[in-house]
């Protein structure tokens, strides 16, 4: 992708715009919303990642500029404001997602994968009814589960999480990630729901296979893949 960020903070930037290219993607960088609007109106862009406190112009004025010319460019608001009224504040500017700082890099970098993948789309004209990868299969219109030849029985919330990390192949889905989006959480519970329910999918999943395909990874979150 290339990505524009725009972020007054140079050692903010300098983290994201060093991690965004490790991973591949080619990155500009604004340190203030004067320029960064500028950039962003001018050039196309794949994503951008917009810090809400900027001097110039701040984030969310930014965003509603591009918004009211037609510009639906996915854009990630990061900013230390937090509550509820915050993010809902971000979201009608025009942000497609917004994340909290302090943040977990891996977290800023799946989402804007996910919101790079939906508006590529499918691809196929049409909505996607099978999810794979490796022998384990989803038909999301039966609401059934097989791994190999085995069908697999899941839970409602089971099937909701396991649609989730399958969307999200590949990627390290968070503890916020699941919370918001498969239980509907824009909080943390402090309960250990979401270990509970990984626990009891790997034992449905992934018992009495020799090649694991859920995995944890310290630190961040857990990540459906296929063995290298």
């Amino acid at each position: 992708m290339k990505i524009l960020v725009i972020e007054d903070d140079r050692a903010t930037a300098d983290y994201l715009c060093k991690g965004l290219k490790e991973a591949g993607h080619v990155v500009d960088h604004a340190d203030n919303g004067r320029d960064g609007l500028f950039m962003a109106a001018s050039e196309p862009y794949d994503a951008l990642v917009v810090d809400r406190m900027l001097p110039g112009r701040d984030g969310l004025s930014l965003l509603e500029v591009l918004r009211a010319t037609g510009n639906d460019t996915p854009a990630l608001v990061l900013s230390a404001l937090g509550s509820v009224d915050d993010r809902v504040k971000g979201l009608r500017a025009g942000a497609d997602d917004y994340l909290t700082k302090p943040f977990a890099f891996a977290e800023l970098l799946a989402r804007l994968e996910v919101m790079q993948r939906r508006t590529k789309g499918t691809g196929t004209g049409g909505p996607v009814t099978k999810l794979q990868i490796a022998d384990l299969e989803m038909d999301l219109l039966a609401r059934t589960v097989k791994r190999g030849s085995k069908p697999v029985d899941l839970l409602p919330r089971e099937f909701q999480l396991l649609e989730y990390l399958l969307r999200n192949a590949g990627n390290v889905v968070t503890r916020t990630m699941l919370l918001e989006n498969v239980w509907d959480y824009h909080f943390d519970p402090q309960t250990n729901v979401i270990d509970v329910h990984i626990a009891r999918l790997r034992q449905k999943i992934d018992k009495d296979h020799e090649v694991p395909l859920i995995h944890t990874v310290r630190g961040a979150g857990y990540s459906l893949r296929e063995p290298a």
